[in-house]
């Protein structure tokens, strides 16, 4: 793919109880640093938020995210896809093709190809991989200077231990996944 431009598209926070399901597309300009460029999730919290600010600077990239009520009006699936339909959206300059992590792709989206593990194979995914990521952790930080007792500053809306224990013990804030099934079991009782 000599001189065609390829943007790459990823998610993050699927599988956490709280909190946006954050996309981000990207697009590399010649001046990235490719050598950083890996799956987001083998990156300490504070280089990956240094080499967030890296890509950005070096790269066209646009983010996107879908609500916590998305989320539980049209499941993780739907809501992701729409994520990444509105980082596309908002990409400023177009791509010919969009590389996208996993197995499905915004309906809508005519140019793309899908990529099972791109974050770990494909350095414009492993860029979108990686700001999509520090962009939700930075997000869940701050919300959680709000709510301190979900531990959110260090589980960023996953479903840890310490998380798990402050949902039974204070209960399930407006920003929990209602549809997840351990806020779903807590609101039952």
């Amino acid at each position: 793919m000599i001189n065609k431009i390829l943007a790459g598209v990823d998610e993050v926070g699927r599988g956490c109880l709280a909190g946006p399901v954050i996309s981000c597309a990207v697009i590399l300009r010649k001046s990235i640093n490719k050598k950083f460029l890996k799956d987001s999730k083998t990156i300490p919290f504070k280089e990956r938020i240094k080499i967030a600010e890296h890509i950005k600077k070096n790269s066209w990239y646009a983010i996107g995210s879908a609500s916590v009520n998305e989320i539980d009006k049209y499941n993780i699936f739907n809501a992701t896809l729409l994520s990444m339909e509105r980082a596309i959206k908002k990409l400023k300059k177009k791509p010919h093709l969009f590389l996208i992590d996993g197995t499905h792709a915004p309906k809508k989206l005519k140019n793309s190809k899908t990529i099972i593990k791109g974050d770990q194979k494909i350095k414009c995914i492993s860029a979108a991989s990686i700001v999509a990521k520090a962009y939700r952790d930075l997000y869940m930080i701050r919300l959680g200077d709000k709510f301190p007792q979900y531990d959110w500053h260090k589980n960023f809306g996953y479903g840890t231990w310490k998380h798990l224990g402050a949902l039974k013990k204070f209960g399930v804030t407006h920003f929990h996944r209602k549809s997840y099934r351990p806020v779903h079991n807590i609101l039952s009782k």
